[in-house]
């Protein structure tokens, strides 16, 4: 019992700095926000107690639906199409291309990049009139469309513009790729089967796992996206780029709504968390693992 005691004190103390940052950076911040959800609170007065009327406030709101259907809209359009062309690369870069080494460290640089400068320079390229994309077009005698500046546009671009952060992506889909062994294809290869019957039959099931966490991460990632509405578009025009954590902000640091605010980001939390059930009840026997103990429970 000694022994057991010291060791759950030694776990402790070298656990309890991150405990501590947990504590006081999340965990109580989380709570308070719920708690502020519930009260009208403008940040320089006292908050007052309005109960569920924040809640309620909230879906009375047209502004509400056209930020969840512009954030919804995003995801289900980018987070497929990067997930694709991630694959794509990847079987690229493992078909034994010379200096692999180069081509990851190319690939993966853009994610290096702050989101912010990222913003900064898609802006230019997405521009109208002196943009790389409508001189590029220009030359070819075409007129390009005015693209974020435009209400029809404006989602087609920031959703071009996510291709720019598949290098991580890329990264894990190789790793992947070049964890699964040979014999496989070579035998596949003897009974006659193509490249396409062994894409389906070996290699997306042998990547289920690695599939499932990307799918589930990049839906998260898109399901918050900010700095494009942000930087780039001020969630217009129109609202058409009107994303829910930008709508978020505005109620938190524009119009100094903060329990609106916490009522949004507790209402974004269910989504997520609803979606994520979702996706793991859907994928529960989609997903190869090799041995059952790997599974876990989902």
């Amino acid at each position: 019992m000694k022994k057991s005691m010291k060791q759950s004190f030694t776990f402790l103390g070298f656990a309890s700095p991150w405990l501590l940052g947990f504590t006081l950076v999340l965990l109580i911040p989380i709570v308070m926000s719920l708690v502020i959800s519930f009260t009208r609170w403008d940040i320089l007065t006292s908050p007052s107690w309005v109960g569920l009327d924040n809640y309620i406030e909230i879906f009375h709101d047209e502004l509400f639906f056209k930020s969840l259907k512009v954030t919804l809209s995003y995801a289900f359009f980018s987070v497929p199409l990067q997930i694709v062309l991630s694959i794509f690369v990847a079987m690229l870069l493992n078909a034994g291309v010379k200096f692999i080494n180069v081509f990851r460290t190319i690939f993966y640089l853009p994610v290096a990049v702050s989101s912010t400068a990222a913003a900064l320079l898609w802006a230019w390229v997405f521009h109208p009139e002196f943009g790389l994309i409508n001189n590029l077009l220009y030359k070819i005698g075409i007129n390009g469309p005015r693209w974020i500046y435009d209400e029809k546009w404006v989602m087609i671009s920031l959703i071009i513009m996510s291709v720019w952060s598949i290098g991580s992506g890329i990264i894990i889909y190789l790793s992947g790729l070049q964890s699964i062994p040979t014999e496989l294809y070579e035998v596949a290869k003897m009974d006659g089967a193509g490249w396409m019957s062994r894409f389906i039959h070996i290699t997306l099931p042998s990547m289920s796992p690695i599939l499932l966490f990307t799918t589930l991460t990049g839906i998260i990632a898109a399901l918050q996206t900010f700095t494009q509405a942000y930087v780039m578009t001020a969630g217009g025009p129109n609202n058409a780029s009107m994303f829910y954590a930008y709508y978020i902000y505005n109620h938190a640091f524009v119009w100094h709504k903060m329990g609106m605010a916490s009522a949004l980001a507790w209402i974004l939390f269910v989504i997520i968390f609803i979606i994520s059930i979702i996706v793991l009840k859907v994928s529960k026997n989609r997903v190869y693992y090799e041995s059952k103990e790997d599974v876990g429970v989902i």
